[in-house]
């Protein structure tokens, strides 16, 4: 339905290509924040140096080298890193459920429609590794979809890359969409969200107003509390109830992610062995990467952004043009173009700052701002 001749150019975010299928989007969850998480607090923690040699050694990985008709590799030792949370999937037909993501991608043919991923974020750390941005794209974002060779198929929800044709499809979706090249891939399991919050001790979040949750009929009541395992994924996954849906969920999202990364870089995990190595635990067992992103790489990212405080660390999500139904798919959402443009080539060129000062509005705000 598409075409795949790489040597098509790309386009503004939104927009058509010649020959091609238009460019939209929207925006969602942001668990897979948690990977920036990772290179923090391990960063806080060099010291241990056996436990971290040990720990990325037992990470699963998945081959990417397949894709093809990608964005020029950018310039600079910035880092853009493709992040997306995922379920443990589900049985379909002539594939087990006890299959791991990492065995499936090695399979002969991705089994489509196991697996779901509705957190899809792009990490931007900023060559000087003094800021780390995590930048939310909506799961329901209306865009072209492409396989794992890099080659358009349809129209659709930036989550249906992922389900349909695994992590090449999703970074290839991903690079299309914004024209930035994917630098490495990371997958956190959902397993390993609840994990992580039992090991830091359970989250503290605020809850500005009482709500109810039909989908998982569950009261929240306002005020502060401190989240953990199972009611932690719970409150990260509500949207049913909030004032705004999707969006109030990812701007809650984003600041548990934060309220998570002020715990796990705090002095009584970093410099509690029992602690670090629940957390670390939390995080690499549930954790798969791109094959070519080694543990030595891994390890210096780590020990690089070891100075890197929670304060360093910007959330945002891209900018949205609006909502509108698409029959067959229902709502989705449509980014706005010219912003979306102005926020990718700025990742493209490190100059997130400059865009931020530009659009302040668009940083997360607190939770107690939040409806």
């Amino acid at each position: 339905m598409g075409d795949g001749d790489p040597g098509k150019r790309y386009r503004d975010a939104g927009k058509r290509r010649a020959g091609g299928l238009p460019f939209h989007r929207r925006h969602r969850k942001v668990i897979a924040g948690l990977v920036a998480a990772v290179v923090l607090v391990l960063g806080a923690g060099a010291s241990y140096g056996y436990l971290l040699n040990s720990k990325f050694n037992n990470i699963a990985k998945v081959d990417t080298s397949s894709l093809t008709n990608r964005p020029d590799p950018d310039k600079g030792e910035a880092l853009n890193i493709m992040l997306l949370g995922s379920d443990k999937g589900k049985a379909v037909p002539g594939v087990s459920a006890d299959s791991t993501l990492e065995e499936d991608a090695r399979a002969a043919k991705w089994p489509s429609g196991k697996y779901r991923s509705d957190t899809l974020m792009i990490v931007h750390i900023s060559a000087d590794r003094k800021h780390v941005y995590l930048v939310s794209i909506p799961r329901d974002t209306y865009t072209t979809i492409y396989d794992s060779k890099g080659t358009a198929t349809r129209e659709e929800k930036v989550n249906a890359a992922f389900s349909f044709y695994g992590p090449t499809g999703t970074i290839s979706t991903v690079e299309h969409l914004t024209n930035v090249r994917m630098r490495h891939l990371a997958i956190i399991d959902w397993a390993g969200f609840k994990d992580l919050s039992h090991a830091v001790g359970g989250v503290p979040v605020y809850i500005p107003r009482p709500f109810f949750d039909p989908s998982q009929k569950i009261q929240w009541e306002a005020g502060q509390q401190n989240l953990e395992g199972k009611k932690a994924l719970a409150y990260v996954r509500t949207r049913y109830g909030l004032l705004r849906g999707d969006f109030d969920r990812i701007a809650r999202q984003q600041n548990f992610l934060r309220a998570m990364m002020k715990k796990m870089l705090a002095k009584g995990t970093t410099r509690n062995p029992a602690k670090l190595v629940a957390t670390l635990s939390a995080l690499t067992e549930n954790l798969t990467v791109d094959a070519e992103w080694n543990s030595g790489d891994m390890r210096g990212l780590a020990l690089s952004l070891r100075g890197t405080k929670a304060k360093d660390v910007t959330f945002m999500t891209a900018p949205v043009a609006g909502t509108e139904t698409v029959p067959g798919l229902g709502s989705v959402v449509r980014l706005d173009e010219l912003k979306s443009k102005e926020l990718f080539t700025a990742m493209k060129k490190d100059r997130m700052q400059s865009y931020i000062k530009k659009y302040p509005h668009e940083v997360l705000k607190s939770d107690k701002e939040i409806s």
